[in-house]
């Protein structure tokens, strides 16, 4: 015969969820302390992306910086995502602007895909099935902890209009739920002057292989 103490089994259980409640803010607090820039690395940020912005004013007709300040600093939040773009060298610039919501697009321009995130396979089903010389990371995870999103080929191909990108490298591009299906992925470059969308193993990488982002603020 089991005794039970219900009054104590009640304090037993407020005390768990007080602790679940408290784990669950310090988490939240950590991770965004981990997200947020200090005063510091955001005008350094903002100096960065006001000079490139400046310098390829083909990408952005019609737009003032202004505007864009004005926008960043109005989404803070969306700063960290932006730092990590410059900091795994995308070299991020504005490429869109929607006027009716205010909207700015960012996708990474830098000439050759960003170095800080090539060799990686596309995603982590597809790393989870390389049984050995797994790389570090893959694409599309490393996409979700930076906060933004990886060019679609429809994206890639407007990128590639205003400029030439990827002309000794590739990136990955989002693929379509029927080719991840059967084991595969798409990526594009630029050779002969000519934008090309071709396939490998998802499982596959390779050292002048990243990937592209866009991150909308």
């Amino acid at each position: 015969m089991m005794i039970t103490w219900p009054g104590k089994r009640n304090e037993l259980v407020s005390i768990i969820r007080m602790l679940l409640v408290t784990l669950t803010i310090q988490f939240h607090e950590m991770k965004n302390a981990k997200n947020t820039l200090s005063p510091e690395q955001q005008s350094e940020l903002l100096k960065r992306i006001k000079v490139r912005f400046e310098k390829h004013m083909n990408r952005h007709e019609g737009l003032s910086w202004e505007t864009v300040k004005e926008r960043l600093e109005a989404h803070p939040a969306k700063l960290w995502s932006l730092f990590e773009m410059e900091n795994t060298e995308g070299e991020p610039d504005v490429v869109d602007f929607d006027k009716k919501s205010g909207v700015i697009t960012f996708f990474d321009c830098a000439a050759e895909s960003p170095k800080g995130r090539r060799s990686t396979c596309y995603d982590h089903d597809a790393w989870l099935a390389r049984k050995e010389h797994r790389p570090e990371h893959n694409a599309i995870g490393m996409a979700e902890e930076m906060g933004i999103e990886m060019l679609t080929e429809t994206q890639y191909r407007f990128l590639q209009g205003l400029g030439e990108f990827d002309t000794k490298t590739s990136s990955w591009l989002v693929t379509p739920a029927a080719i991840r299906k059967l084991g595969g992925a798409i990526f594009g470059d630029r050779r002969y002057d000519h934008v090309f969308t071709y396939h490998n193993g998802a499982q596959s990488y390779y050292a002048a292989r990243g990937f592209r982002g866009c991150l909308k603020i």
